[in-house]
């Protein structure tokens, strides 16, 4: 043990899990399959559950929903196989009895649970046919009078892998946790640090998850709420931060070129709008002017809620850049959102001289020859999808990159863009700009986004109207048909919106023209198109034309309509299968109406029944009109993962911290990394190699 005393902790913990006495190629090899590789990865590969061992409770206590360790003799045994194999053992203490029920068992399994055998069980207790019972139980066989053992301790339930059980892996963990260095050698956040901050030291905590005590709060355990939890929680959190504060530590000591002008375009462009900028606008524009004007990158992410203005920002920054002789880049995920941009950008700057280029996949032959000469030649704007970062594609002088709806890009396709830089042989990379009208949870943006600065557009401009929305069960169809005519026939417009989640867009299309077909039927009189993601570009723009100059009363849709509309005449929306989305999707759909000072109403057309989930998120909806509210509880029903889309981005991927619930502990997370890399920054780069490890290779993103 000397040896293991004198090396450091990072070796210990690096040392490759081959090393661990009994673990084989073998073994190794399927303990790789759970990201198992080195010793540390082992300490932090915590419990599922618990099962609680550590008494024996009587058969008379028991209560369905129970989990619990009883003893009996055996009374009788029954096999049957009626239906199919079931072995049913009936266990009694005290006067009362208790059903053990076996449907996959071996016969020398029968032949052990013989009546007058004492066994002590272990399992969940549910109410069956013929009283309480226990389905498949861990179960062993008692000798003679002896009492049964109990454990001392809670017993871990391990996430395992096919070809582990839960001992041999137990085992393998023992063996690892005997390697855990002393208080002092492990900790890495400072124990001044700790003390101010009543951190518990990481060692404790370890050995208390993996091995809680007969008398631990099984209930705190269970949610990943009890302190020694809580403090390991802290500790990748504050990794988490550290590591993307690490990223924005590289990327600034590049630079970027100073994107200053004198600000006649900027002031020209404000002169012939028909509105003022909201307050928030102008806060926001002026935090994105201040970052182009320095030679440091830009990396900031602008959120707001639908129709709050954010494309508008977005022009005044290339404004900037263009004045400063750079060419800006507009990148949005779909190319109806990309169109709606390059309308807007277009329909402002072209009566200031600035023409604005357009780069999309669907551009075949020589228009996309073409386009491309330009964009190398220098065009001043170019707004496409992301046909933008693929080979092929030289900008001349590449000073501001604008990506909306970040989350939908993975990290490497954003690096391409950027890749893509200012001045290569300068060293210069272009500022970076990002736009989400999904907004962040201040929660999530602290972790999420501490690389990013944060603006928040948190004003709607005036004489928007709140939109009323309601839920009605799709047996109620015909009412809201009805609805819609009497709407239209007030010279109003309005959306239907056909959502099939996981399917192909072609049974979207299908579900669409369904719709489209039912709603031309029974609205003889009033003009109603379609649009869905499987018609071509000018199909759908002449279908989106057309609603627009109000020659369409309604518009059927699939979700392609989710974002980049805008027609203020538009004051009703019914979503059909509201319940298969999310409330993100739904705000965005809902965010097509309220855009005139008309009232607008969003209806929820629903089939029955709800699930607990659906009929929560629905509820949400009817309540607020609040996108900051509605991300809040997005995040507490969907978790961090799905809100950001980083199934694709490759980030945000804890072992232990749950951003829902150990929200709580982001402020002193954040206090802490400060201290940290002011005072002790060769302590913070051990704490992302032991818990990111290699890992970290989006560090450029």
């Amino acid at each position: 043990m000397a040896t293991e005393t004198a090396a450091s902790p990072l070796e210990v913990g690096r040392r490759a899990l081959g090393t661990l006495p009994g673990v084989g190629p073998a073994l190794a090899e399927t303990l790789a399959r759970l990201g198992l590789e080195r010793v540390q990865d082992l300490w932090f590969h915590l419990p599922l559950r618990y099962e609680d061992k550590t008494r024996v409770l009587a058969i008379a206590d028991l209560r369905p929903g129970d989990r619990a360790q009883v003893e009996g003799v055996v009374e009788a045994v029954e096999r049957g196989f009626r239906y199919r194999p079931q072995l049913k053992v009936a266990i009694a203490a005290g006067g009362h009895s208790l059903l053990l029920r076996f449907f996959h068992f071996h016969r020398a399994q029968a032949d052990l649970l013989q009546p007058g055998v004492r066994v002590l069980c272990y399992g969940d207790v549910r109410l069956g046919a013929q009283g309480l019972e226990m389905v498949h139980p861990q179960y062993q066989r008692l000798s003679g009078d002896a009492p049964a053992t109990v454990e001392e301790l809670l017993t871990p339930v391990y996430p395992t892998t096919e070809g582990l059980g839960q001992k041999r892996l137990a085992g393998v963990i023992a063996k690892a946790l005997a390697l855990l260095p002393p208080v002092a050698q492990l900790e890495l956040i400072p124990p001044e640090l700790c003390a101010e901050h009543g951190l518990s030291s990481l060692r404790d905590a370890l050995l208390y998850v993996h091995r809680p005590p007969a008398d631990a709060a099984l209930g705190e355990l269970e949610q990943g709420r009890h302190p020694a939890q809580q403090r390991l929680a802290f500790e990748e959190l504050l990794t988490q931060h550290l590591s993307l504060r690490r990223m924005r530590a590289q990327v600034r000591r590049r630079h970027a070129p100073a994107l200053g002008g004198d600000g006649s375009l900027h002031r020209r462009l404000l002169d012939q709008l028909p509105f003022q900028l909201t307050g928030a606008q102008r806060r926001v524009a002026d935090e994105v002017a201040a970052d182009l004007a320095s030679d440091r990158p830009m990396l900031r992410l602008v959120q707001g809620d639908v129709g709050s203005g954010k494309t508008m920002v977005a022009a005044l920054a290339a404004l900037a850049a263009v004045e400063a002789g750079y060419q800006v880049a507009l990148v949005a995920p779909t190319e109806l959102l990309a169109e709606q941009h390059l309308r807007n950008f277009r329909h402002w700057l072209t009566p200031l001289g600035i023409e604005v280029e357009w780069l999309a996949g669907k551009q075949q032959g020589r228009a996309r020859q073409a386009a491309m000469q330009r964009v190398a030649a220098g065009a001043p704007i170019v707004i496409g999808t992301h046909a933008l970062m693929q080979e092929g594609v030289a900008f001349a002088r590449l000073g501001l990159v604008i990506v909306d709806e970040q989350h939908r890009f993975g990290v490497q396709q954003r690096l391409a863009l950027r890749d893509k830089g200012a001045d290569r042989a300068q060293g210069l990379v272009p500022h970076q700009l990002v736009l989400t009208a999904t907004p962040i949870p201040r929660t999530l943006a602290m972790s999420a986004y501490a690389d990013l600065d944060v603006s928040s557009i948190d004003e709607l401009p005036p004489g928007r109207t709140p939109v009323q929305t309601v839920a009605v069960s799709n047996a109620r169809r015909s009412e809201v048909i009805e609805r819609i005519r009497a709407a239209c026939g007030e010279g109003r417009q309005a959306y239907w919106v056909c959502t099939l989640i996981e399917e192909s867009e072609q049974l979207r299309a299908q579900a669409a023209e369904v719709a489209h077909a039912e709603l031309v039927a029974a609205l003889q009189g009033f003009a109603v198109g379609l649009v869905h993601g499987r018609m071509k570009p000018k199909e759908k723009q002449a279908v989106m034309d057309a609603f627009k100059a109000g020659t369409l009363a309604v518009l059927v849709a699939t979700t392609v309509i989710e974002v980049g509309v805008d027609v203020p005449n538009a004051s009703l929306m019914v979503i059909e299968n509201s319940e298969r989305l999310g409330l993100a999707q739904l705000h965005q759909l809902r965010g097509r109406v309220g855009r005139g000072a008309i009232a607008s109403n969003c209806v929820l057309l629903y089939q029955p029944p709800l699930g607990q989930l659906a009929r929560e998120r629905l509820q949400v909806m009817r309540e607020t009109n609040d996108g900051f509210r509605i991300a809040e509880k997005d995040l507490q029903l969907r978790g961090p993962g799905e809100v950001l889309g980083t199934r694709q981005t490759g980030q945000l991927s804890f072992r232990i911290a749950d951003l829902a619930r150990d929200a709580h502990l982001l402020p002193e997370v954040q206090a802490v990394g400060e201290r940290l890399l002011a005072s002790h920054p060769e302590r913070a780069e051990r704490l992302i190699e032991r818990w990111v490890g290699g890992a970290a290779r989006y560090a450029q993103a």
